[in-house]
């Protein structure tokens, strides 16, 4: 499942590792192993959809991996089987503890190929998520939606992590891949989509119809999916490759709105991976009960969130979401993680593609801006919950493999690698990596070798730190100008708990004079790190990571005059750290005319607002014309940010700007913020509005949220 992010810079600084779970405690898993080797699912499903209800025959075809194979071992959940058969033969078998034991009528030899055919029903589909380690609502199996406003009936399979099992019998593991054909019966009105190609639509009497698709590329069966609904299907398409958006019928105008971007964004990885689109076609399809996305060979689930109205596109694009869930076509798809242990192979790297797509799209600003958030996503994780190693063998339930060190460590991590390697090696490596293991199953030690066979790198060191280690650098920096030279002290002070390690890693430092800007490379290696360069004149700037490479927390005490330096002149991450800095000197009258002088005139919103958050950490009126300034933005975070701190000084006098914003503005971030400001100096006479509030509709909910706050900011008052 994915995440939507806002945008938004927060300040670096040292922390310890407070660990509130302790991920060793978790037991320690291993890749099992598997006597046979399925190749195909034929998958019959006839549904009473209201009744919850469905009968099932799934044949198996498989190949035996055992000298001689006599019985079969399958995951079967929440459903009653009924019979086996092999060769119209019924089998015995054992259903019980969500496996079904099959034995065989006679022993299969090594390579022999055996379909076996099992025939199961339920007459009420019931899953309770939380015994597989997902959350309550999670419709894992099958998910029956009754109709509502926002969608109509419908049902639709979600397989990942382990749902598959529950609605056909498998061998439901990551590392055993197969074809599969999927026909559905189903209510005359609905449409079904699934894996593959359509291959054909017929009337099953009954008022009932039966669609019939087959996937003929081998995936794992996380990714096998079904949705059953009164659909309307928007068409696109990319170079001869069907592209087509599934809404439900009241959203078709926002379809394309959502979507349109697809066709780009698959011809762009199609050029940055250098592997052709490997899928007959590409649909994304809208469903209740998930929040952001859930990749499915061919046919990605999409929560109903992300379609939006033209207003609610400047604060709530989609594209970040058509990117990763077009990415796992090349990443965890096309090439696929042996094990749960490996999910970083999948996730990491479409993480890292939205970067990619990002920094495409509206350029390196936003793209650096980008990874940083990515950055600050993992460090909360962190400083919330716990650390890990990337590639962790320690786990009760497969989701706890999917948090923020999969999906955001991860592609900080390729990022680094990236810049190691150089772009254009990099991208030879991934190349590599997707053809030599095309429709296989793969584990991190052959992502290391394809690096190895690519570039002649030998990167274990950075691979076990990275990968295998936990944690990152968290560094103390200062530097000294003595006698012609900058000595620069970098000492790693994060706490060596849980396997975290002293890093060895290259680092750019960038030394600034009146006359000239220098880069110069160094590693650290040691704890306490000494560097000296030759300088004839005093810096005016040292710029420690000036692009921010690098995945670590620091510190770096400097003056108000290289701070001030450093936030006009340096790479824009290193700015904006630098713009934070100010907040102690905010009262010096350099200092403001600086930040004013950004808020206004600074050509990137980031900047802008960064500048506009030293002001308003002191929430103060001395700054109210910089406030005031802040809501003539183009950029609605930067109004909201203004909003947000004359909210905080719980004036009446600004009760009339706030209704205007809340009234007015194109933005529904501003208008979220306007309520919340009318909540901080709201009274019991505000009930009904705030009441009212809560009841429209907008993205993520915005106002219902910014409601409630603002309705509790009253009830605390009265009491």
């Amino acid at each position: 499942m994915k995440c939507f992010y806002l945008f938004m810079f927060v300040l670096c600084c040292s922390s310890t590792f407070a660990q509130p779970i302790n991920i060793y405690e978790r037991p320690v898993q291993h890749e099992p192993s598997h006597s046979f080797d399925v190749l195909h699912y034929r998958i019959e499903l006839d549904f009473e959809g209201k009744q919850r209800a469905f009968q099932g025959e799934t044949t198996i075809t498989l190949r035996s991996l055992a000298d001689q194979l006599e019985s079969l071992v399958l995951h079967a959940e929440t459903y009653q089987v009924r019979s086996v058969l092999w060769e119209n033969k019924k089998l015995a078998f054992m259903h019980e503890d969500g496996k079904l034991k099959i034995n065989l009528a006679e022993s299969v030899s090594y390579g022999d190929t055996i379909s076996v055919r099992v025939v199961y029903e339920t007459d009420n589909f019931q899953v309770d998520a939380t015994e597989f380690g997902m959350a309550a609502n999670y419709p894992l199996g099958i998910g029956f939606f009754e109709s509502s406003e926002e969608h109509p009936f419908l049902f639709n399979a979600y397989s990942f992590p382990t749902g598959a099992r529950h609605w056909f019998p498998c061998y439901d593991h990551p590392h055993d891949r197969a074809t599969h054909e999927t026909i559905v019966t189903t209510q005359a009105d609905h449409k079904v989509l699934s894996n593959g190609l359509l291959q054909s639509v017929s009337n099953s009497g009954n008022g009932k119809v039966t669609y019939h698709w087959s996937q003929n590329q081998p995936h794992p069966t996380y990714l096998y999916n079904f949705v059953s609904g009164p659909y309307i299907v928007v068409e696109d398409i990319h170079k001869d490759i069907p592209v087509n958006y599934w809404v439900y019928p009241q959203d078709e105008e926002k379809a394309l709105r959502s979507f349109h971007r697809t066709p780009e964004v698959l011809a762009f990885f199609e050029g940055y991976y250098g592997v052709d689109y490997p899928w007959d076609k590409y649909d994304q399809i809208i469903v209740p009960g998930i929040g952001g996305g859930a990749e499915a060979t061919t046919a990605t689930l999409i929560g109903a969130s992300t379609l939006h109205d033209e207003r609610a596109e400047q604060d709530f694009p989609s594209h970040w979401l058509v990117a990763h869930e077009a990415a796992h076509h090349w990443w965890g798809d096309y090439v696929s993680y042996r094990d749960w242990t490996e999910t970083w192979l999948s996730e990491s790297f479409a993480t890292f593609s939205e970067y990619l797509y990002s920094n495409h799209l509206y350029g390196p600003e936003e793209g650096v801006l980008n990874l940083y958030n990515k950055r600050q996503a993992y460090l909360n994780e962190v400083r919330d919950r716990y650390m890990r190693p990337i590639v962790c063998h320690r786990w009760e339930y497969p989701n706890q493999n999917f948090d923020r060190h999969t999906y955001q460590k991860g592609a900080l991590v390729l990022n680094m690698l990236r810049d190691f390697l150089g772009e254009v090696s990099f991208r030879r490596v991934l190349k590599h990596f997707l053809m030599k293991h095309a429709y296989q199953p793969v584990g991190t030690a052959d992502f290391i070798k394809s690096v190895w066979e690519v570039t002649g790198e030998h990167l274990d060191w950075f691979f076990d730190q990275w990968l295998f280690a936990t944690g990152h650098p968290v560094l103390d920096i200062n530097y000294e100008w003595i006698d012609g030279q900058v000595i620069l002290h970098v000492n790693q002070v994060q706490e060596s708990v849980d396997q975290v390690p002293i890093y060895t890693m290259p680092v750019d430092v960038s030394i600034t004079t009146e006359q000239v800007v220098e880069t110069k490379t160094i590693w650290l290696k040691e704890k306490e790190n000494t560097y000296r360069f030759e300088l004839n004149q005093k810096p005016q700037l040292v710029d420690f990571d000036p692009h921010n490479i690098l995945l670590k927390e620091w510190t770096f005490k400097k003056s108000k005059e290289e701070l001030l330096h450093q936030a006009q002149h340096a790479p824009i991450i290193s700015r904006l750290w630098a713009i934070s800095q100010l907040e102690e000197y905010v009262d010096d009258e350099q200092v403001r005319i600086a930040l004013q002088a950004w808020v206004k005139n600074e050509s990137f919103w980031a900047i802008r607002r960064e500048a506009l958050e030293v002001f308003g950490r002191n929430h103060t009126k001395a700054f109210l014309s910089i406030y005031m300034l802040a809501l003539q933005d183009e950029h609605s975070q930067v109004r909201a940010a203004g909003i947000k701190h004359l909210g905080k000084m719980k004036e009446p006098e600004f009760r009339d700007l706030f209704l205007d914003s809340y009234n007015n503005d194109d933005s529904y971030v501003v208008q979220a913020a306007a309520i919340r400001a009318l909540g901080a100096i709201g009274s019991v006479s505000d009930l009904e509005f705030f009441k009212q509030v809560s009841k429209k509709k907008s993205p993520r909910d915005l106002f219902q949220r910014a409601g409630e706050w603002a309705l509790n900011e009253i009830e605390k008052k009265e009491h």
